[in-house]
């Protein structure tokens, strides 16, 4: 459950960032509903092992980015003293990699008219962090389907990868 915290206080709300800058068509990929089973998750799974992530770093809000780091430092630093998370390596390093792009965000004082290099490094950054945050999510959903469907029905129906999500109004 803290992997859930952890995307109910922050990993939703980087994904729904990052996605609008996805130059690929990873949103027709990730569209998730509630006839998914294991085997379609695994398929989705390896296809992403070969995805090509690639943003558009014109198309994210470094402000807003930078601001929901920093408004969940204390939270992100509670996660990692959890000592839970010594079972879950990949997702310790996706913890490490926000940090670095929290700290890269908040040295920079103005995130405008950035130079080319500066850009391209967040870039990579960003997408360090994409590329965990999505696999980590994947497996998560996983993890909720088999174990606690109430929770991976509301989910399902707030995908960030999904503009068109639906909560209200469901079961």
């Amino acid at each position: 459950m803290v992997i859930g915290a952890f995307f109910n206080a922050v990993g939703d709300e980087l994904l729904k960032i990052i996605v609008k800058a996805d130059k690929n068509n990873i949103k027709d990929l990730l569209n998730i509903d509630d006839s998914w089973d294991l085997k379609k998750y695994n398929k989705v799974k390896d296809i992403l092992k070969n995805y090509n992530f690639d943003i558009d770093i014109n198309k994210i809000d470094l402000y807003e980015l930078k601001n929901i780091l920093e408004r969940n430092r204390e939270f992100l630093l509670r996660l990692l003293e959890n000592p839970i998370l010594l079972e879950h390596e990949d997702f310790t390093e996706l913890l490490l990699a926000v940090f670095h792009l929290a700290d890269e965000l908040q040295k920079r004082e103005n995130l405008d008219n950035l130079p080319k290099e500066d850009l391209e490094h967040l870039k990579n950054d960003i997408l360090r962090v994409y590329k965990m945050l999505v696999i980590q999510w994947i497996n998560y959903l996983i993890h909720l389907k088999e174990n606690y469907p109430y929770l991976y029905s509301l989910c399902v129906r707030a995908n960030p990868f999904n503009k068109k999500s639906v909560i209200i109004g469901k079961k």
